[in-house]
């Protein structure tokens, strides 16, 4: 039931209609349905979901590409992804200038393939620091050599392969670096007006910015696109990381050394005596033969045992362990 007005609610109703302070149909009902434009030249099969889930993906690919590419670069590397969206193939490739760096990128076991393109200063940069140089890019773009082309590709390579583990929780993929282009022009993967998702990701090495465009058509992506939701990643991260860290950390205590010490008793002697002491000096301990040995894991004291031996060895026998709240 609609709110009943009261006589000077409606009172000031009036007045402000018949001042021109308020228009009559501003406040008639409005029961006309939202008509929400659809281009079918470009369908939306990437939702914002979809997106969301390919930065977060590609977040843990920019963590991985800042930790391994210094080691080949000898030069700090921060990895930042700016954007996703989504838009044909033809508006990917029209952007492209020449010479262009990209990487075709076989992604199975999914079909077909994706591209990398990488900014062509970025690649400049990388080729002089291989080279032993400071890493400036050029003034002036150039075509790329055959041996400047050989370095990109051993770069390229090592960024495809660190591609695996970003996206295990989705699927388990093997991507490898088919070729390099430097013509737009000779990559074209997919019909230019499919649809593809396109993720940006900004790359400073040293003083040296660029931006590494991936770009993931929906062709490759369709079988596993009910996987690229928030939703399942998470929980199947959440599923295995516990299994697989709970693993690697057993696996790495297991194995790590610590020190054990068993202390036979104290004493305090003058530095003269110390300086002085010959082989054969007894030096009177503050325990007794048959008293428990404190024994101790680094510098905490975990077990009391008793002295003997073990063959040719000495050794102590465990009697009792200390918790942590004794």
């Amino acid at each position: 039931m609609a709110d009943v007005l009261s006589q000077n609610e409606i009172d000031n109703l009036l007045q402000a209609l018949s001042s021109g302070e308020l228009d009559a149909d501003d406040i008639k009902d409005n029961d006309e349905k939202q008509v929400k434009d659809y281009d079918f030249a470009r369908p939306s099969k990437f939702s914002k979901e979809h997106l969301r889930t390919l930065e977060i993906i590609f977040e843990h690919y920019g963590r991985l590409l800042s930790t391994n590419l210094p080691v080949y670069l000898r030069k700090s590397v921060q990895v930042e992804v700016m954007n996703s969206e989504a838009v044909t193939y033809s508006e990917f490739s029209n952007a492209l200038s020449n010479p262009v760096l990209l990487g075709i990128v076989n992604f199975s076991p999914l079909k077909g393939t994706i591209v990398m393109e990488m900014a062509s200063n970025l690649g400049y940069a990388m080729i002089e620091r291989m080279l032993g140089g400071n890493g400036d890019p050029l003034e002036k773009n150039r075509d790329f050599t055959e041996i400047e082309l050989l370095i990109v590709e051993r770069i390229m390579g090592v960024c495809v392969d660190l591609l695996r583990e970003p996206w295990m929780n989705v699927v388990e993929v093997l991507p490898r670096l088919e070729r390099i282009e430097t013509n737009s022009q000779f990559a074209q993967i997919i019909s230019p007006s499919e649809m593809i998702a396109i993720v940006t990701m900004n790359i400073k090495v040293g003083d040296v910015e660029g931006l590494m465009n991936i770009c993931l058509p929906y062709l490759t992506l369709e079988s596993v696109m009910d996987k690229l939701n928030t939703k399942y990643w998470f929980s199947t991260m959440q599923d295995k990381d516990e299994q697989q860290y709970t693993e690697a950390l057993e696996a790495l205590i297991s194995r790590a050394p610590i020190p054990v010490k068993a202390v036979l008793g104290k004493s305090l002697i003058s530095v003269n005596d110390f300086i002085n002491l010959q082989v054969g000096d007894i030096i009177r301990l503050d325990s007794k033969i048959n008293q428990e040995l404190d024994v101790y894991v680094g510098n905490i004291k975990k077990f009391s045992a008793l002295p003997g031996a073990s063959g040719d060895d000495y050794a102590v026998r465990v009697t009792s362990v200390i918790r942590e709240e004794q």
